[in-house]
């Protein structure tokens, strides 16, 4: 394979920061207080911006409203950490005219009403089109649900239509619980059952769930996915990710990169030679056996004898493997990443 086309976003999440005011069991990034002040720099993110304008659709009700698979959104971490940047995001994207922007926040930060709408009304009229609240279970062991209470009735006022809630479930269910202060996933799993959690909450088996969550899933030899290869996957074009180091990244797939986003264009029109990205190629156009071998013989990476919730689970095991070892795979970015697990 001489080249492959990098997918061409049309919608995505800028990640402000890996940092978070929260270390949720379920959270595919590894989101977390312990992540260094990281926030990306105004003139990384408005050069990231400008990059990514050109490709970005905007919903199919219009460039004022807000979907989640459309526009562009900001993301983490907790955006709302960082404020006054999450405002510059905002004043960039209106000056480069990109549809359909929205922020999602786990609330952390709505301590009074006057605080949350005196915020949500700033960031409207600075251009922010909408809002999602994130509302489940692992996001109440670290913030009360009173506070997402208040966010979401004074999103709805300030945003009308553009508010949006994940997920509808768990706010009902909170509700009707009779929650107000943080409840630990065990006091909630005494409320509810095991099923109703796995059956209701959309639950990746990836990033730290596959440590933190993986006694719910059944696990099998590593042998049982060797067939498997991540291709769909890392070559979708919606809801793509870019993060506050400049990377493209795959799918939902965090610690790994498409390449700088600065090089934006040259990376979906050219396209990159898979051939300098062993990893992604055994990804995309091999299988989880062919990657295994190759992380056996040359790095010396060897089966979990307890086995593997998933495919991702493998691909993420390997992968810290082998940059415990080296640097030199270019698609294992940032090396951060793989320190915050």
């Amino acid at each position: 394979m001489k080249k492959f086309r990098i997918p061409t976003p049309k919608s995505g999440g800028v990640i402000l920061s890996y940092k978070c005011s929260s270390e949720c069991k379920h959270c595919m990034y590894y989101g977390s207080p312990k992540w260094s002040g990281d926030w990306i720099s105004e003139k990384d993110l408005e050069e990231t911006l400008t990059q990514i304008s050109n490709y970005i659709q905007e919903s199919p009700y219009g460039p004022e409203n807000v979907s989640l698979n459309y526009g562009i959104h900001f993301t983490g971490g907790e955006p709302f950490l960082n404020y006054d940047l999450l405002l510059k995001a905002v004043e960039i994207c209106k000056s480069l005219d990109i549809p359909s922007t929205f922020v999602e926040t786990n609330c952390y930060w709505c301590k009074n009403d006057k605080i949350t709408k005196e915020n949500l009304v700033e960031l409207k009229e600075k251009g922010l089109k909408g809002i999602l609240v994130s509302v489940n279970p692992f996001i109440l062991e670290f913030v009360p649900f009173e506070r997402t209470e208040r966010a979401i009735k004074i999103s709805m006022d300030v945003f009308r239509e553009n508010f949006m809630i994940y997920q509808l479930y768990y706010y009902e269910q909170f509700k009707e619980l009779n929650i107000k202060d943080k409840l630990p996933l065990e006091k909630y799993l005494q409320l509810i059952s095991i099923d109703d959690l796995k059956r209701n909450v959309e639950l990746f088996k990836m990033g730290r769930a596959i440590y933190c969550l993986q006694d719910l899933y059944k696990k099998y030899p590593i042998n049982y996915y060797f067939n498997e290869n991540c291709h769909i996957e890392l070559v979708r074009n919606w809801h793509c990710h870019f993060d506050n180091y400049g990377n493209y990244m795959p799918g939902y797939c965090g610690g790994l990169s498409w390449g700088n986003l600065r090089n934006l264009d040259s990376l979906c029109n050219d396209g990159i030679n898979l051939d300098e990205y062993p990893i992604l190629k055994a990804l995309i156009i091999g299988n989880l056996k062919g990657f295994y071998e190759f992380a056996n013989r040359e790095f010396g990476y060897k089966e979990k004898k307890d086995g593997y919730v998933s495919k991702c689970h493998i691909c993420f095991e390997i992968r810290r493997h082998i940059i415990s070892k080296t640097d030199s795979f270019k698609e294992l970015k940032p090396p951060e990443f793989y320190s915050y697990i």
